[in-house]
C-alpha cells in the first residue's frame, strides 16, 4: 500500500465516531430475467431496512423483472446484456450514498443479515464480504462448491492471505474504496472486488452468511465461467503484486 493509501486509512480511522444507518446505504445488483425471485429479494430489503436503503438494479431482462423492481421502488437502469461484471459495475457506481452493498437477485443471499454488515462497517472495516462456505453452503451445487473452494485456495496462495469465498455476491463497501480502484473484470468481477482491496491493505472482513437454494435458472455456465474466474484471480493478483514494485525505494 502506498503512503497515500495509508494516510487515507488513518483518516478513515479518525472518523469512526460517525455511525452509518440504512439512510446511508445503497443495495445494488445486476438483474437478468429474475422475475421469479426479484420481488421477494426487494421485499426483504425493504423490511430489513425499514424502506430506508436505496435499491439500484442494472437490468438487461426480457421478462417482467424491471417492472417488478420499479413496483418495489427500485431505481432501474436499463442496459443491454453484457455480462455480470458490466452490470454490477454500473450498479455500484450509479448511487452516491457512502455505503454500497452488492447482492444477487435470485434469493440466495440473506437480506436479514444486512444489519450485521452495516455494524461491521461501523466498526471500521472497509469491506465486509459474505462467506457462503462457512456454514457448508449445502444449497450450492457440489461442482460449484468445489470450484469456489479451489478459487479461494488459488487466491490465498497468490495473495499470501487466507480467504474463504472469493466469488460471493454479497458484500458491503465504503464508497471511497470502490471509487479508488479501477475495475477491469467481467465474469471475475466478484473476485476482483475482493483481491484488489485486500492487496492494497484495506480492512477486509469475511463474515459468515447463510446461502439458500436459488429461485430460477442460473445464467452462468459453470465450466466456462469457472475458467474465466480462475483467469481473473491470477491476472488481478499478479497485477496488484507488480503494482507495488515501482514504489519500492531503491537500494
Amino acid at each position: 500500500m502506498s503512503s497515500g493509501e495509508r494516510t487515507e486509512t488513518a483518516e478513515r480511522s479518525d472518523e469512526l465516531d460517525e455511525q452509518y444507518t440504512f439512510d446511508d446505504v445503497s443495495v445494488v445488483m445486476g438483474t437478468y430475467n429474475e422475475e421469479e425471485a426479484i420481488g421477494k429479494v426487494l421485499s426483504d430489503i425493504e423490511d430489513v431496512t425499514d424502506g430506508k436503503a436505496e435499491v439500484v438494479c442494472v437490468d438487461g431482462s426480457s421478462d417482467g423483472t424491471p417492472e417488478i423492481a420499479r413496483e418495489h421502488g427500485a431505481t432501474v437502469i436499463e442496459q443491454e446484456p453484457q455480462g455480470y461484471g458490466v452490470a454490477v459495475r454500473a450498479a455500484i457506481l450509479a448511487p452516491d450514498r457512502p455505503i454500497v452493498v452488492t447482492t444477487d437477485c435470485d434469493d440466495t443471499y440473506p437480506m436479514e443479515q444486512l444489519p450485521e454488515f452495516l455494524a461491521l462497517i461501523n466498526r471500521g472495516h472497509d469491506v465486509v464480504s459474505g462467506d457462503r462456505l462457512y456454514h457448508g453452503a449445502d444449497a450450492m451445487p457440489g461442482f460449484n462448491r468445489f470450484g469456489n473452494q479451489v478459487f479461494a485456495a488459488i487466491a490465498s496462495l497468490l495473495m499470501g492471505t487466507r480467504v474463504h469465498d472469493t466469488t460471493t455476491g454479497m458484500r458491503a463497501y465504503r464508497r471511497d474504496v470502490v471509487e479508488s480502484i479501477e475495475w477491469t473484470e467481467n465474469t471475475g468481477l466478484s473476485a476482483e472486488l475482493l483481491i484488489r482491496p485486500l492487496l492494497r491493505d484495506y480492512d477486509v472482513r469475511e463474515h459468515p452468511i447463510e446461502y439458500r437454494e436459488r429461485a430460477g435458472q442460473t445464467k452462468l455456465d459453470p465450466l466456462k465461467g469457472g475458467l474465466e474466474i480462475a483467469r481473473s484471480i491470477v491476472k488481478v493478483s499478479l497485477e496488484e503484486r507488480l503494482r507495488e514494485l515501482p514504489h519500492r525505494p531503491s537500494q
